[in-house]
């Protein structure tokens, strides 16, 4: 951090902002250690480059996850607590008192013995030249004064101002656009283009082969760019992949649901030897579509290149990726290269572990050096070349003993792993443990229940469409198929969904307590309005534990109406509750779009969908009213940004049936006819 002469104190994080509000989050920590003025507090980000410089000092860049604060929280407290003790050190040498006799409040230094004091501003070049403590301890939460209250977010005047520079609205001295087309299909390459058929297009400067599958046109600006491509003659060898279809790409999921071989994320005892033995079987069959992140702001970068440098301005969710990104694309060492972030409009995981656009921006740039170019998507390449939610079918089985109470059972999930996609090498012996998130024994995504026996695992299978990490990541379709087969088995036990789930949940008592906690705010278990019909679901994620209590109701012409959404969760330790409430409103709206209407198709091997006309999101008017409870018990740092996504699609189609007696196992909703039979 930086406390400047004026008292002014600007906190460098490492962190991206996208939204999230991890940068006031992060800042409120540091200055309820700092003891600072909070009126004074403004943050920046710094660059991967000077943590390079400097062996990391900031740590990691990267922001997915939710770990934003659950994994920086400790260290910056201490960078706060640290920065106050110095403070104090540097004062109490000055006046020449000890330590112990001087006090600190909003930034300011008091020796109470002898009626002085002194600002931070006024201390500080003293105190930067002193040793930093060894031992920094840190305050009690329930000591704090800042943090753990909702304060208003840094951020928001500048973008309500248009103050804020985002990637897309940056501009350099002598910049030049780009638009860029990369073959429609998975996995084809670009085989010729007749430049000078554009040339003599207004503002055209160059037409340019970026990559063995990548074409792009620079011009004075971005539109003349795009009209210049559009009207370019492309040749392209469409490869292996152009018969690859949706249908085929289910067909091979569905080939996985049965297969003898699969990697196995938990297991207790013997489910499949319980299933079989117990006197009732319920099966179903689920499935989940591919997905595309759709920011609002389309990948975007802007590069000036020369033999000597490279600098990068971005948005993204990883600068030190970013960082890498660009070192590899312009030949030149890390050490030579730069990434300045920008705020995000929008990441959901796009933005963190592929940076093609960046490289895609490097070559670019590389062949007009001294020139800045800017590349900014269209929002058709960005619907084509996404890195999509992976496409998921996944089968259950339960076995139920004569009282209703289950004996085993077993999900088997047929689909796409991400980290074979984006990550190979984080592969466990062929195995990707991030297929399991909400289902495993123990950790940040520990399953809700226990039964007698348990089975989960995952017959990987990867069609050509890239798959990455999409805001909630496996969560969202593993919170689906168990939360509603559950609710299937309650039905099937002639029990109160809440009911039977308390009986599994016994040693899950935090788990409980969320769900409970939405339960009673909802009303559970006393009549709702004529026509409205509820639904409930509980899942962790990401550390943090949240449940769900939907109101809906159905028209006669199988119109669905979301009327109200309660929403717990607990996260262990909540920096700023008003954040959190947003985040949830703001997952659900994010979920609820993807439930009720995202799906992404594939023929003749690309996307079908290539801009919002069809692939939409959730209207305000559709919106439910969201009841959140922020309950955190302490002990534990969670996630926020995406742990309540997972408990939205779930509650609603379990509401869905209440109200219409139909089970909705394939996604998006639009497809289901909800008209009563």
């Amino acid at each position: 951090m930086l406390i400047q002469p004026d008292d002014t104190v600007v906190i460098r994080i490492a962190r991206s902002e996208m939204g999230q509000g991890t940068l006031t989050g992060l800042a409120q920590l540091v200055a309820e250690e700092l003891e600072c003025d909070w009126a004074r507090v403004t943050t920046e980000y710094p660059t991967p480059g000077q943590n390079l410089a400097r062996n990391r000092v900031w740590g990691n860049f990267s922001t997915g996850g939710s770990r934003g604060i659950r994994e920086s929280h400790e260290y910056v407290r201490k960078g706060g607590a640290a920065a106050r003790m110095m403070l104090v050190q540097a004062a109490a040498e000055q006046w020449q008192v000890p330590q112990a006799e001087c006090s600190v409040a909003e930034g300011l230094i008091s020796h109470r013995a002898s009626g002085r004091s002194v600002s931070y501003g006024k201390v500080a070049a003293a105190a930067a030249r002193l040793a930093p403590p060894k031992d920094v301890p840190l305050k009690d939460p329930r000591t704090w004064k800042i943090a753990g209250k909702p304060v208003k977010r840094l951020d928001t005047a500048d973008k309500l101002t248009g103050k804020q520079v985002y990637g897309i609205d940056l501009k350099l001295p002598g910049m030049l656009n780009a638009a860029i087309r990369d073959c429609p299909v998975f996995g084809g390459k670009l085989v010729s283009f007749e430049a000078a058929k554009v040339m003599s297009m207004p503002g055209v400067k160059a037409v340019l082969r970026v990559n063995e599958s990548t074409v792009a046109v620079v011009a004075s600006t971005w539109w003349q760019a795009k009209t210049a491509l559009d009207a370019l003659p492309i040749v392209w060898d469409e490869g292996p992949n152009v018969n690859v279809s949706s249908a085929s790409v289910a067909a091979i999921l569905k080939s996985g649901l049965d297969a003898p071989q699969a990697f196995v994320g938990n297991q207790v005892g013997d489910a499949r030897a319980a299933i079989a033995a117990a006197p009732r079987k319920i099966e179903a069959v689920y499935a989940f579509p591919h997905q595309n992140h759709a920011t609002m702001e389309p990948m975007n970068a802007t590069v000036r290149y020369t033999a000597e440098r490279c600098e990068v301005w971005t948005p993204t969710q990883n600068g030190e990726a970013a960082l890498a990104a660009a070192a590899e694309a312009s030949g030149l060492p890390p050490a030579k290269c730069e990434v300045y972030k920008l705020h995000l409009g929008g990441g959901f995981g796009r933005r963190g572990a592929v940076h093609d656009w960046v490289r895609q921006a490097v070559l670019i740039a590389r062949q007009m050096p001294g020139v800045p170019i800017k590349l900014l998507w269209s929002r058709e390449e960005d619907m084509l070349h996404g890195r999509f939610h992976p496409v998921t079918q996944a089968k259950l089985s339960a076995g139920l003993d004569a009282n209703g109470k289950v004996t085993g059972l077993h999900m088997r999930i047929s689909g796409q792993s991400i980290l074979a996609s984006v990550a190979p090498q984080n592969l466990q012996g062929g195995r990707d443990m991030v297929t399991f998130q909400g289902l495993t024994a123990s950790g940040d995504g520990e399953i809700g229940y226990s039964f007698p026996a348990l089975l989960v695992d995952h017959a990987m299978r990867n069609p050509p469409v890239p798959a990455g990490f999409w805001r909630g990541v496996n969560h969202n379709q593993n919170a689906v198929y168990l939360e509603c087969f559950v609710d299937e088995l309650a039905h099937a036990a002639g029990q109160d969904p809440l009911e039977f789930r308390r009986q599994l949940m016994s040693k899950h008592p935090k788990h409980l307590a969320v769900l409970e906690a939405a339960a009673r705010q909802a009303g559970w278990g006393t009549p709702p309005k004529p026509g409205v019909f509820r639904g409930l679901a509980q899942h962790k994620g990401f550390g943090s534990f949240t449940a769900a209590v939907a109101e809906v109701s159905v028209s006669p012409a199988g119109q669905l109406k979301i009327h109200r959404i309660v929403a717990a969760t607990d996260p262990g330790h909540a920096v700023n509750p008003m954040q959190i409430a947003h985040q949830i409103e703001g997952s659900f709206a994010y979920g609820l779009s993807a439930c009720l209407y995202g799906e992404c198709t594939v023929k003749d091997g690309r996307m079908e969908q290539q801009n919002f006309d069809t692939y939409p999101v959730m209207r305000m008017a559709d919106m439910p009213a969201v009841e959140s409870i922020v309950m955190p018990s302490g002990g534990f740092w969670g996630g926020v940004g995406e742990p309540t996504i997972a408990v939205a699609a779930p509650a609603v189609l379990n509401a869905v049936f209440a109200a219409t007696g139909k089970r909705v196992r394939t996604l998006p909703l639009k497809h289901t006819d909800l008209r009563r039979a």
